[in-house]
């Protein structure tokens, strides 16, 4: 009797690795996006209004990347995919990476935004 074939190879290394990369890629656009959405509109408001007025513009913002990258990325952590995994270690290390490299300028944690 010959031996049982060997197990098929699995492969949930590789895609939660891919989708780590693809999530901290994701969040890195939606943070562009976002950010100078925010800042051009916050901008605009302190133009028409003179001072004041543009720290909602910059809390909304600081709570919606905090949204997407921290509490979808929880979230996807309990899917329990390697797919979901990946991405939600992606988006919450493409928060954590964007926050220290700027300061939290780009993140909205930053306290100097509101002062």
């Amino acid at each position: 009797m010959p031996p049982p074939p060997p197990p098929p190879a699995d492969n949930s290394i590789g895609v939660t690795v891919a989708m780590v990369f693809a999530g901290v890629g994701v969040y890195s656009a939606v943070n562009t996006v976002l950010g100078f959405f925010i800042f051009f509109a916050a901008l605009s408001q302190s133009n028409t209004s003179g001072t004041g007025g543009t720290t909602a513009f910059l809390v909304v913002g600081a709570v919606v990347l905090v949204l997407v990258g921290l509490v979808a990325g929880v979230g996807l952590l309990f899917v329990r995919k390697p797919w979901a995994t990946g991405m939600g270690l992606g988006l919450m290390i493409g928060w954590a990476l964007w926050s220290i490299t700027t300061a939290g300028f780009c993140t909205g944690i930053n306290p100097g935004l509101y002062g």
